[in-house]
């Protein structure tokens, strides 16, 4: 009996590099329905990503609210619309608040240009290299609260070369993510993972006491 597809939406700002991996995993078995993708911005380039691939593309501009509040509690009533069990942050460049982390909590996931906990924030890139990091990466994180704090459920490491500028690390670590995102968001659809009532990731129904982690030349 074919598995049932989870219902998704993804949040994206930018160029959805992201977002194209995951369409492209969906069409390699996947087992989720891409509801919809919203973008605070009109020009993001991701949206054409999901126009492409007959997905349907909202528009909702931070610009036309007055407050963090106001915008959330719009975004939230335009998700919703679409009744996803699972929230995917790709790229969305917005902090959000605790009204809205809250209402998806457990079912809103992330990735994030570091080895977090290292490197929360922007700049991840250019801090790593700048701290003569010997390894970098990216980390899959359920969201909460607290930016770039809630459970790491999957990292990768990426290696810090002699002479590397921001971009090509950049680069690099993309390459990364486009990898693992499609695999957590694989378990969350499977059933095998899931936060915990204390708000403890869980996978394959033990603690994940720490994030699985892998090298950029391991198969997730």
């Amino acid at each position: 009996m074919p598995q049932s597809k989870l219902p998704i939406v993804v949040l994206i700002s930018g160029s959805g590099s992201n977002l194209q991996a995951i369409i492209d995993a969906t069409a390699r078995g996947l087992p989720v329905e891409i509801r919809a993708v919203i973008s605070n911005r009109a020009d993001a380039r991701g949206l054409q990503h999901a126009t492409d691939a007959d997905i349907a593309t909202e528009v909702l501009d931070h610009k036309a609210f007055t407050s963090r509040e106001d915008y959330d509690r719009a975004l939230m009533a335009l998700i919703d619309r679409f009744e996803p069990e699972l929230l995917v942050l790709a790229g969305f460049m917005r902090l959000l608040t605790d009204a809205f982390t809250t209402h998806y909590a457990g079912r809103m996931l992330n990735i994030h240009p570091s080895l977090l906990p290292n490197f929360k924030g922007l700049h991840t890139h250019r801090r790593a290299i700048e701290e003569n990091a010997a390894e970098h990466g990216t980390s899959v994180h359920f969201v909460t609260a607290e930016l770039d704090g809630g459970p790491v459920v999957l990292q990768i490491r990426v290696p810090v070369h002699a002479g590397d500028s921001p971009e090509q690390l950049a680069a690099r670590v993309l390459e990364q993510e486009h990898r693992i995102y499609p695999e957590a968001i694989r378990w969350f659809a499977e059933g095998r993972l899931r936060l915990d009532k204390d708000g403890r990731a869980e996978l394959d129904g033990k603690p994940l006491r720490q994030p699985v982690t892998l090298d950029s030349a391991d198969k997730p």
